[in-house]
């Protein structure tokens, strides 16, 4: 499976290297109806619970049975079907409100009057930053912090992904520990955003014990070929 992967963003990718010299700035709609292309058809799966996508014209559809996730909330309050969790949204792994805060736009308005700011709207709309998420987690995650959560409580089936909702930490699965640090590096270096002491070491330390891999690189190389830059964290120049 992996190699079948492997061949098919090759074949999306052999141009990428050819000409980055330019740089194309997307809106966040814009981003993902790239990115929605970019995932058809390759295999890549869902970010936090690594499921197949079934993929509806632009609506992304988690194939739960196979990943072995499971709602934390299948229904909401008035009884209704859970919808978050039936559908793929595009999740900023280093959530908007924490490189908006870092902006007086935000602080002025919030996230609607940042959109008239040039500055946030291509850190929204980054594709280096945006990955398909399964809609509850992308929910429940938030604006979460990354971190460790002692005792691992699984509460969203076989999908090892954990909330501390009283701490507001979230803890992602081993394999894309690496590539989370990878993009948090790659948005503090290239837009100037702060990161804390501890938040810097964690990420070090999982950019260390899970290296880049071979889907990484090529997806990194596909965003590069349409937006115009890559992640140096990634594939140094």
């Amino acid at each position: 499976m992996k190699t079948k992967i492997i061949q098919s963003l090759l074949v999306l990718s052999l141009y990428s290297f050819t000409n980055q010299s330019f740089s194309t700035e997307l809106s966040f709609s814009q981003a993902k109806v790239k990115l929605t292309g970019l995932y058809k058809n390759t295999g890549l799966k869902t970010f936090y619970c690594n499921c197949d996508i079934q993929w509806q014209e632009k609506l992304g559809v988690p194939i739960r049975t196979i990943c072995g996730y499971k709602p934390r909330k299948s229904h909401t309050k008035n009884g209704s079907i859970n919808q978050r969790a039936t559908r793929i949204e595009w999740e900023h792994v280093f959530p908007a409100y924490w490189f908006g805060n870092q902006l007086q736009c935000w602080k002025d308005g919030g996230r609607k009057n940042c959109r008239k700011d040039k500055d946030f709207r291509a850190m929204e709309g980054d594709m280096h930053n945006l990955y398909p998420a399964i809609g509850e987690l992308n929910a429940d995650r938030s604006n979460y912090r990354f971190g460790m959560i002692e005792g691992e409580p699984r509460i969203y089936g076989e999908c090892d992904f954990e909330v501390d909702f009283k701490n507001r930490v979230a803890e992602p699965r081993p394999e894309i520990r690496g590539d989370i640090a990878r993009i948090y590096f790659y948005m503090s270096d290239k837009y100037n955003l702060r990161l804390s002491k501890q938040q810097e070491q964690l990420l070090k330390v999982w950019n260390n014990q899970d290296p880049v891999d071979d889907i990484e690189r090529l997806r990194n190389a596909k965003i590069a070929s349409i937006q115009g830059n890559s992640n140096p964290f990634i594939d140094p120049p």
